[in-house]
């Protein structure tokens, strides 16, 4: 059936379900949702129910747009929404657009401008017609936030034509008779870097992460090239499980290649991809290397980006329906549930996990309405990879603190600017709070902040108490006066010149550039100062070596030259705050998951720990497992 069959068709029996008196105008879809046109925006506020009640008949999304010609001006609507949003929500700006009747309404406390059960949203539309969409005011500056917002509103109508195209192939009519999944390896099998698979069936093709291995020259992209995948411009969608580069750098590659299509990732995920990918080019260029893709290739990707929130079943393809579900790995991390056909088939990619509860998220999420096949990291997947609690780690890094700076020293943290950087300034905030570590500054340099920035903006994607303590109490630890955003060369050549007690979070985690190697050089010779790891060193690394226990560290001088610096500084490794599940965790979740899956493939890891794991879920857990390999195709029913 032609789409605009379809949509005639959907249309009818709209019409059909509709309170008497209540019209519709036109029905357009819009990326994975199905959008009505009114001339009677006021009637649909009135009833809540209506939407929900076609969305649950048509089993799909629904949203509605006013007709422009009913909508009060923007001056009146300012005023009007003034009055019926309690001013403790503290508005700090509005957005009109009127080819999609939306305002965006953007609020310290966005839940204030919802109201109960969206009752205050609905009373906006009652009043002015326009569709109000809230969102959070960030609480600390961010200029990613910032800048992902202004372009997605100044691309608005380019991307409702990507929208409505998208929307089109997603709710075409399957015409295959065959039934069959498969799942091709692309990347990240066996290894660590360039994660990327394709699940095929005969309808569909869906990219499930396209990540960057930062650490090789020779493998450092996925194989794009193989027939599975190529041309590009076949692939009907592209999944992001998370931000970090090994899973999402070469996102924007594609576009220059040829694809056109979408890309869902969660809202926090958009945002930290776009910071990534702009500081992975920018660093590339600096060192002198190869770049993947130009700027304009991240703002083509952001301009085909559809956010979704944990537990919003979306169709992205004629025969799959998507689900994410918190991961508890980094910030919007999510596990990715594919429901293939009319329960044809279930699949469940975990992307990275922990499934434990950290200072920043809840476990990752292992029960689902159906799971048949797995396809589980296994980075910690060796029999003996075990690490500490959080709690012995917690504790740790409060000793090796407090006694750096009890004998007047310095304590240096490498961390990556994303996940581990902010679990370990909670740590560190409670600390100082409670008085368990003296009160000193704690500098953030390099890519914290502005991380740290994007994780105040979604508290919605934290953990219960980090959530209750910013909503209910108030308390918003990223805010705390202890912390000190090192902003310039200036400042950080101040804090070298003048040093003083105090604990330096900086990057990068692995010591391979960035800010931190300025603190290191210049405080390395200083028996009361200590470096802390508190993240994985790869081979290779300064870190590494470190860790190895060298205490003449080769460093690049001027003029190309090797320096010699002596490490007389205490080092200490911290573990336990790994967003990856440990063995013990790996091997539990696969254990405790609801439904029990048929298989179990394993991959993110090198060979002997994605080997080790599917060998012991299979002989403990009795479920047929296989270690992937790169460039198989696995047929999966």
């Amino acid at each position: 059936m032609p789409i605009e069959d379809v949509l005639l068709d959907l249309k009818h029996k709209i019409e059909k379900n509709l309170p008497a008196g209540v019209t519709i105008t036109d029905v357009e879809f819009e990326g994975p949702q199905l959008v009505l046109y009114t001339e009677e925006p006021r009637k649909f506020a009135d009833d809540g129910n209506i939407i929900r009640n076609l969305a649950k008949e048509l089993r799909t999304r629904i949203a509605m747009r006013p007709d422009p010609r009913v909508l009060a001006t923007p001056e009146d609507s300012i005023s009007i929404i003034e009055e019926v949003v309690p001013k403790e929500s503290v508005i700090s700006s509005y957005y009109f657009d009127p080819d999609s009747g939306e305002v965006i309404i953007e609020a310290e406390k966005p839940g204030l401008v919802i109201g109960k059960h969206g009752a205050t949203l609905r009373e906006i539309t009652k009043q002015i017609g326009w569709i109000p969409k809230v969102v959070r005011t960030p609480p600390i500056k961010s200029r990613t936030v910032k800048n992902v917002r202004e372009f997605m509103r100044t691309n608005l109508k380019e991307r409702k034509e990507i929208l409505k195209s998208v929307g089109r192939k997603i709710h075409k009519e399957c015409t295959s008779k065959d039934q069959w999944v498969r799942v091709t390896s692309l990347g990240g099998c066996k290894e660590v870097g360039r994660s990327c698979f394709l699940l095929s069936t005969p309808e569909s093709r869906i990219l499930i992460d396209c990540g960057v291995n930062v650490g090789s020259d020779e493998n450092m992209t996925p194989y794009l090239y193989v027939p599975e995948v190529f041309p590009l411009n076949q692939i009907d969608a592209v999944i992001v499980t998370h931000a970090h580069l090994d899973h999402q750098g070469l996102v924007p590659l594609l576009f220059k290649y040829g694809y056109e299509g979408p890309v869902y990732c969660t809202p926090p995920t958009r945002d930290l991809m776009v910071l990534l990918q702009l500081d992975y080019i920018d660093v590339a260029a600096k060192e002198g290397k190869k770049i993947p893709y130009e700027s304009g290739m991240v703002a083509k990707t952001l301009k085909h980006t559809i956010p979704l929130d944990y537990e919003e079943v979306t169709d992205i393809a004629p025969d799959i329906k998507l689900t994410f579900h918190n991961a508890g790995h980094i910030l919007g991390s999510a596990i990715s549930h594919f429901h293939i056909g009319d329960g044809l088939h279930n699949v469940v990619f975990t992307g990275d996990y922990k499934y434990e509860k950290t200072r920043l998220f809840d476990p990752a999420v292992n029960k689902f309405p159906r799971v048949e096949t797995v396809i589980s990291e296994a980075t910690y997947g060796n029999s003996n990879a075990f690490q500490p609690s959080l709690k012995d780690a917690e504790r740790h890094l409060q000793m090796v603190v407090k006694n750096t700076v009890e004998r007047g020293g310095i304590c240096i943290i490498p961390a990556f600017a994303v996940g581990r950087s902010q679990e370990v300034m909670i740590v560190l905030e409670e600390s100082i709070r409670k008085g368990l570590i003296p009160e000193v500054p704690v500098y953030l340099d390099g890519m914290i902040w502005e991380a740290t920035a994007i994780h105040a903006t979604h508290p919605e994607y934290l953990n219960n108490d980090l959530r209750k303590l910013i909503f209910q109490k108030g308390q918003n630890p990223f805010l705390s006066e202890c912390f000190k955003p090192v902003d310039s060369h200036d400042m950080r050549q101040k804090i070298i010149q003048s040093p003083h007690p105090c604990v330096i979070l900086a990057t990068s985690g692995m010591m391979n550039g960035g800010p931190v190697m300025e603190y290191f050089k210049a405080f390395a010779d200083d028996p009361r100062n200590s470096l802390v790891f508190v993240g994985y060193q790869a081979d290779g690394t300064i870190g590494r070596r470190i860790q190895k226990g060298w205490k003449e560290i080769p460093m690049a001088g001027k003029g190309g030259s090797t320096e010699i610096l002596k490490l007389n500084m205490e080092v200490q490794v911290v573990d336990g705050f790994s967003g990856h599940s440990d063995r013990r965790q790996l091997m539990d979740y696969i254990k405790r998951m609801q439904p029990r899956p048929e298989r179990v493939f394993t991959e993110h890891g090198d060979e002997k720990a994605c080997v080790d794991l599917a060998s012991s879920v299979y002989k403990k857990l009795k479920i047929e497992t296989r270690a992937l390999t790169n460039l198989e195709t696995v047929r999966l029913l």
